[in-house]
């Protein structure tokens, strides 16, 4: 019988004022017995809404309805015939606003915890499965990979299954892109992500690290060692700035230097490791997004005594997961919503302060969210000694500069075909953050599926 509770079943959290003081996971997860009972709260309804709400298409209530049985294993079978990454995805994917957001059960009340319960089933599996990898039949073809993020992994892992050799190219020394780089790890363990990987390389994926393709090696190079196909996943990894006075004052960081060198180059366990950040008393970042959350957060767990996070618009604008938002909140981040900044003051070339200017919402613009307009004589300065700049990502252009064929949007992103995800060069296939500017980790990895499909297709199937 169907568990009729109108909310979640509550997953274990760390204290708030004892994890913003160490890099631990916040969410703890739940117990078996706590999982059985959230999946029970699925109704098994007909037209299953929350298949076509996951950028990936795992058979959600196949996988719950095991759940509901006790057979975890089955359930993880399951959601891995579409999504290679599940513990990394029930962590880090906005349900909220995709599978759950149709959820039957959302209309009168909160719908099933979908990612807890993906988050549940791949640590349990991890915790008490040994995972074989499948025999597979080579088809003769060769990809190169270009990255190894979220995007190049779920095409690397689709297409190793279907005979490919795969090898992936990742400019840094470890692989995993943003999963490393950007994403914290008290909300996302790296043994963890190193794990899932793992698994994808158990696949027999071949990797060659500290290789920059656009320098080291261009597109034609891989054609010419023998490739038949490339997939572009090389990420958006070129930070954007405010352009204001005072942003090359000691002190100020953008979001992927700062969180990089935490993450990739664990500053956070220094002088362990040999990467310092320097934190002072007072922090802000600006920006309402994630990455900003992220970079927030970690500020204050560095030993920043007053985090503020500087936003032109209110709390109802804000791009970041309600979740993320509420951590911070918990954790005492300070929010400056409806403030602009104008300058970054300092004093001997450090950081002192940042001028800021009072906004009123106006009309929405072009994104549908109201337009924030400056209040005139509102300035204002909060006193600070390291300013975060959290206001997005682009790609690097170093790929596209040596390959001038590979067209390009309005945004600077690769132009593909929606369809199969192929650019403007023949054989040459893009996805994730390279194609949509930063963007969610599962829309990312939907892309390099239908790349692999595609290039599948054309490959093998149009040869037959």
């Amino acid at each position: 019988m169907a568990n009729m509770r109108m909310t979640k079943i509550p997953m274990a959290e760390q204290d708030p004022l004892v994890r913003n003081k160490n890099f631990l996971e916040v969410a703890l997860g739940y117990t078996l017995e706590e999982a059985i009972d959230e999946a029970n709260r699925c109704i098994e309804c007909k037209h299953q809404p929350c298949k076509k709400g996951c950028p990936v298409n795992i058979k959600i209530p196949e996988f719950i309805k095991e759940v509901k049985d006790g057979n975890i294993k089955a359930a993880y079978d399951i959601i891995t015939e579409d999504n290679g990454l599940p513990a990394i995805c029930g962590r880090v994917c906005p349900q909220e606003s995709q599978c759950e957001s149709v959820c039957v059960r959302g209309i009168k009340g909160e719908p099933v915890g979908i990612g807890r319960l993906e988050r549940f089933v791949a640590d349990w599996v991890m915790a008490n499965e040994k995972q074989e990898p499948p025999h597979i039949k080579p088809n003769g073809k060769k990809v190169a990979i270009v990255g190894s993020g979220p995007a190049s992994l779920s095409c690397a892992s689709d297409l190793s299954r279907l005979g490919f050799e795969v090898v992936i190219f990742e400019a840094l020394h470890e692989l995993g892109g943003v999963l490393m780089y950007g994403i914290p790890e008290f909300r996302l363990p790296k043994d963890l992500v190193k794990r899932e990987i793992d698994l994808v390389l158990d696949l027999g994926v071949h990797v060659e690290k500290n290789v920059v393709i656009g320098k080291s090696l261009d597109i034609d190079d891989l054609f010419d060692d023998g490739y038949d196909a490339v997939f572009i996943g090389s990420g958006a990894g070129l930070p954007k700035f405010l352009n204001i006075p005072g942003e090359n004052l000691n002190g100020v960081y953008s979001s992927n230097e700062f969180l990089t060198r935490v993450n990739l180059m664990k500053a956070y366990d220094f002088p362990n490791n040999h990467t310092p950040v320097k934190m002072g008393d007072r922090a802000i970042i600006v920006g309402g997004g994630n990455v900003a959350m992220d970079a927030a957060r970690t500020a204050q767990r560095l030993g920043a005594k007053e985090v503020h996070v500087v936003y032109r618009r209110g709390m109802e604008e804000l791009p970041a997961r309600k979740e993320e938002v509420h951590h911070a909140i918990e954790e005492g981040i300070i929010f400056d919503l409806l403030n602009n900044p104008l300058e970054i003051i300092g004093e001997d070339a450090k950081v002192t302060g940042m001028k800021v200017i009072q906004m009123e919402l106006g009309e929405p613009d072009a994104s549908g969210r109201r337009r924030p307009v400056e209040i005139p004589g509102s300035e204002k300065v909060i006193d600070t000694d390291t300013v975060i700049i959290a206001i997005g990502q682009t790609p690097n252009p170093l790929l596209t500069d040596a390959t001038p064929n590979l067209e390009l949007n309005k945004w600077n992103c690769l132009q593909v075909d929606e369809e199969t995800m192929e650019t403007t060069v023949a054989n040459v296939y893009a996805g994730g953050d390279a194609v949509t500017g930063a963007a969610t980790v599962i829309l990312a990895m939907g892309a390099g599926k239908k790349a692999a499909k595609a290039i599948y297709n054309k490959l093998i199937l149009d040869k037959k």
